[in-house]
Order: structure tokens, then C-alpha cells, then sequence
């Protein structure tokens, strides 16, 4: 299955390359324990999904595969690669070749402030004249940061140590390959209100992808509270 690329952000894409994955891929995991195996969902089998979900037996979702290409900026991979079982990644190296000149710039309603104490902050919105101001100053920092790195790569430097210069709103791409059981996991944390925005824009188009291809075991997810098994 192919499902061409979901803008994110200003630069940013998903989309879902090739997947091996269908709601009959948890029953036929589970029923295997009784010698059993359906051709097609059969009566019963979604409840059977249900079932799993909330009592969390989590290996019949770990028998598929979905291969996700994406495009974000440097510090959502910085959360995202903190999710590591059952998932495997291959992202763009800029040790071997020259990074694009595209930066992530927040749209003014999109700038927040932090406003409380370590651990019982939240985030606000930013009153648009300091939001401006911050748009400009990202905008020009980036583009000067572009002109070093180009202007190093230029005069020899490797670009492993040239894109030093570069900061984290960089845009990169990789390979992201996982099961629904890491997806639902994903998705559980990184598609939920208190998750940074950036990200939840990600974690959305992957769920609505996921709920396209597993439509019975996304609605069970849904139904247990989003929590994986």
C-alpha cells in the first residue's frame, strides 16, 4: 500500500511507502495459539481485538509492518528517535551529503511562551509583536547559518563538521519502520494534548494513516483509553 505524501509544517511530509499490515494480521497472531486461521475477518474477530487491546496482550500487533518515509526538522527526530522497540530508522546523513537550505519557521500563531515553574509549566500563546520579532530573527540566524555552512563546504571543510553551523530547525529525512504495537505507542504519547505541537502534527497524519489501514484495531485503541498493549 501507497500513500503519497501529508504536508506537515511549512517543509515537512508522511507518507506511507509500504506496509504489510491489516486488522487480520492480530487475529490470525492470536488464533494461532489454537491452531486456528481465518482467510478474511470472520464474526467475532473484532471483539477478539478488543479483547487483546484491554487486556494487553501485545504480540499479535507486532505481526505486520508499516514503512513510513518522513521529512521533519532535526529537533521533532530528537523526541521521535526516543522511540526504539520495535522500530527501525535510517535518516539522511549530512556526513555524506549537503543538507537543503530549508528551516522550520513557526507561523506566528504557532510562537508560544513558557509560563510557570520547572514541571508545572504550560504553554501560552505569544503576543504577536514578540512573535514577529522571532520570526525575523529565526529567519535571518538561519539563512546566515546557511551561507557558513555552503561557504565551509566551499573552502574544503568536511561537511560532518561543517553543518555545525546548522541549528536544529533543519529540515532531515528518514526511513521510520515499526508494528502497530510501536505505532500505537507512538501515537499514545506523541498525539496527545500535552505533547509538543510539532510532533502532534506528525503523530496525526501517522494515526490517521493508521486508522485507514487497521480500521478495527485503531477503533479498539480508541475505546481503551489510547493506551498500547
Amino acid at each position: 500500500m501507497f500513500r503519497g505524501e501529508q504536508l506537515v509544517l511549512d517543509h515537512g511530509f508522511v507518507a506511507l511507502e509500504d506496509s504489510c499490515a491489516d486488522d487480520l494480521s492480530v487475529v490470525n497472531a492470536a488464533r494461532v495459539s489454537f491452531n486456528a486461521h481465518h482467510l478474511e475477518m470472520e464474526v467475532g474477530d473484532d471483539k477478539l481485538i478488543g479483547f487483546l487491546l484491554k487486556n494487553r496482550h501485545g504480540t499479535p500487533f507486532e505481526q505486520n509492518f508499516f514503512r513510513f518515509r518522513v521529512k521533519a526538522p532535526i529537533f521533532v527526530f530528537r523526541e521521535w528517535h526516543r522511540h526504539r522497540i520495535g522500530i527501525s530508522i535510517n535518516e539522511w546523513s549530512a556526513r555524506y551529503s549537503e543538507l537543503k537550505e530549508e528551516f522550520y519557521i513557526p507561523d506566528a500563531e504557532h510562537i508560544r511562551v513558557q509560563v510557570g515553574k520547572p514541571g508545572q509549566y504550560t504553554y501560552e500563546p505569544c503576543d504577536k509583536t514578540t512573535a514577529l520579532f522571532f520570526q525575523a530573527a529565526l529567519t535571518t540566524h538561519c539563512e546566515k547559518s546557511f551561507k557558513y555552512y555552503k561557504e565551509a563546504i566551499g573552502m574544503g571543510i568536511a561537511k560532518e563538521q561543517a553543518r555545525f553551523f546548522l541549528p536544529v530547525n533543519v529540515y532531515s529525512e528518514m526511513y521510520w519502520s515499526c508494528n502497530a504495537r510501536s505505532l500505537m505507542n507512538f501515537l499514545s504519547l506523541r498525539n496527545a494534548p500535552k505533547a509538543m505541537w510539532e510532533i502532534r502534527q506528525y503523530a496525526a497524519q501517522l494515526e490517521n494513516i493508521f486508522r485507514e489501514v487497521m480500521p478495527v484495531t485503531h477503533q479498539y485503541f480508541i475505546e481503551n483509553g489510547r493506551i498500547a498493549p
